[in-house]
């Protein structure tokens, strides 16, 4: 029989850590129920070697054949152990968030990077998942995160180039579409299920297998708050005045830019929740952890003459 292969692929700031933490957490539970999942610890370490070709590598062609057969073998292997699912999860596989940062822009290239990858698992890829994510958390956040690892202060002009540009994730989805033709693609708000791993975990394998409730839900490689952003910038030698005032989350944006970014998420809920043109299909699934205050009861007879009546009408 042949395995469900899904791929996680991210992205980058949607909580993909904490999802791959509670993978292996309870890896034991869920290779009772035929599920096996590959993380960073083991794509990056050889597994995925010769997919993407790097600069000056020699043998490209043969570097891409012998990593489609070092997955193939490993998937065999997993089959012959009784594993009827396989959850690939690896937010690098559509690209990395500091080259989105040095490009200004989103992914530039997921398409071929996925179409690589595709190859690679010779057409055994059944569901691809994509989180996606507010753009201005998203930025902030992926900046944050660079500067805690050395880079420097975005410039001005970086960020009212990521406020201006258009290249959002209706375009990645649509890249990701051409590059896996036939393959079904699920988008993950990260405001609905950044917190809920389990969720996650039931819509990937379309409820076959019991997600463990509750456990291991923890928030992993968060970006920094300004506190953090600060000794960083002390410990490397530099004024963190540079940063600006305030503490709490990193935003570097302004209230225009930021606007702007908010404006080109909500197109693409809205081209998601139409329909996605049948490249995608939007999970707006509502949980138990969401449910809010119960809204006030205001008589149903309630229109135009009440607003007349309480002069609310210009």
């Amino acid at each position: 029989m042949p395995m469900d292969v899904i791929l996680h692929i991210g992205a980058h700031r949607a909580a993909s850590t904490s999802f791959q933490a509670y993978l292996r957490a309870n890896a034991a539970a869920l290779e009772g129920q035929g599920l096996c999942f590959w993380g960073p610890r083991r794509t990056r370490s050889g597994l995925f070697a010769g997919i993407i070709p790097t600069n000056g590598s020699p043998r490209l062609e043969r570097q891409a054949r012998m990593a489609k057969g070092r997955i193939a073998l490993q998937i065999e292997r997993m089959k012959i152990r009784g594993m009827g699912r396989l959850i690939v999860t690896d937010e690098n596989m559509i690209g990395a968030p500091r080259r989105n940062l040095r490009d200004t822009m989103l992914y530039r290239g997921a398409g071929e990077r996925m179409a690589r990858h595709a190859e690679a698992f010779g057409g055994r890829i059944t569901r691809v998942v994509l989180s996606i994510r507010a753009f201005d958390r998203y930025w902030p956040s992926a900046l944050a995160y660079g500067i805690a690892r050395g880079h420097a202060l975005p410039e001005p002009g970086m960020l009212e180039a990521i406020s201006v540009q258009k290249r959002g994730w209706r375009d990645i989805i649509t890249d990701l579409s051409c590059a896996l033709p036939g393959v079904e693609l699920l988008v993950l708000p990260h405001e609905t299920y950044g917190g809920l791993p389990e969720q996650r975990l039931h819509i990937m394998t379309a409820g076959a297998v019991a997600a463990p409730l509750f456990q291991h839900r923890l928030w992993l490689n968060r970006g920094p708050d300004m506190a953090a952003l600060r000794q960083c910038l002390v410990l490397r030698g530099q004024d963190p005045a540079a940063l600006g005032p305030g503490e709490g989350r990193y935003d570097p944006f302004n209230p225009t830019q930021k606007s702007r970014l908010r404006e080109l998420y909500q197109d693409d809920l809205f081209w998601l929740a139409a329909g996605a043109d049948g490249l995608a299909t939007l999970m707006t699934e509502k949980t138990c952890d969401q449910t809010g205050t119960s809204p006030q009861h205001d008589p149903l007879t309630r229109g135009q003459d009440n607003d007349q009546q309480e002069g609310r009408v210009a």
